[in-house]
């Protein structure tokens, strides 16, 4: 896509707070429109009101569950009939489960499955004919950074093998869309320190600064939108120095955000 944003439009989910957050700031910071997307709308209108202010950009503030098709689809939907069209999304929403396998709650599979795999599918499903049309547009899926490791992190493999699907369903789609102008752009972070990770209690000073900031990725995020319009950042990678899984600082029982 054209590498000059301002005026474009990007929807970003799970943008109340966290990475999301920040990468809705990154995005507007590029002059781009924002239709964000959270599931607390107190949350929401404050993140909207305050990105709107400090960038001076337009915001609509979407409260929407990406675990349910009718809120993807309203989001879409409002998206288009206050901006036109949506140039860019930005699929960050997720959840988090760690315990040994045979300890996981049986209801973490569906929420997991659902918000961390089918709900990016689904509303890129959702946008993507009108990108085609376009001829442009680009998708940034928030991946994981647990993916690269091989085996999988132990106590974290139901969320890390539905973030596999996901980064391999993201490069099947770049191929399959390659020659439409539409770029797909998997961003894997490391274990960052946001409300996700949950409470972290009774971690050392070494423990703590191995988790990252969200610097890092919305750094990644802006190196995926100003490339140039022939090239395409397939993955990104931003893992800790000394990343957390061989040593991992978030107990398996965590408290989440609602």
């Amino acid at each position: 896509m054209n590498t000059d944003l301002k005026g474009k439009t990007a929807i970003v989910t799970g943008a109340s707070r966290g990475i999301g957050k920040a990468l809705a700031s990154t995005a507007a910071g590029l002059g781009i429109n924002l239709s964000i997307a959270a599931r607390q709308e107190g949350p929401l209108a404050e993140t909207a009101d305050e990105i709107a202010k400090k960038y001076n950009v337009k915001v609509l503030g979407v409260p929407c569950d990406v675990t349910k098709l009718e809120d993807l689809e309203n989001l879409v939907a409002r998206t288009k009939e206050k901006f036109g069209s949506v140039d860019i999304l930005i699929n960050n929403a997720g959840v988090s489960s760690q315990y040994p396998f045979q300890e996981q709650p049986i209801e973490d599979f569906e929420r997991l499955s659902l918000t961390n795999y089918l709900g990016y599918v689904r509303l890129i499903r959702l946008v993507i004919n009108d990108m085609l049309k376009n001829k442009a547009g680009a998708i940034i899926n928030m991946v994981s950074g647990s993916t690269l490791c091989d085996p999988l992190p132990r106590n974290f493999i139901v969320y890390s093998s539905l973030k596999v699907g996901l980064r391999a369903f993201s490069k099947g789609l770049f191929w399959e869309l390659r020659d439409s102008g539409i770029k797909v752009t998997s961003i894997l972070p490391g274990v960052t320190d946001t409300d996700l990770t949950g409470k972290l209690q009774d971690i050392t000073k070494e423990q703590q600064d191995r988790l990252m900031t969200t610097e890092a990725i919305e750094n990644a995020l802006r190196f995926a939108l100003t490339v140039p319009a022939n090239v395409c950042p397939l993955e990104i990678s931003v893992i800790n120095q000394q990343t957390p899984w061989t040593k991992p600082v978030i107990p398996f029982k965590q408290e989440h955000p609602r």
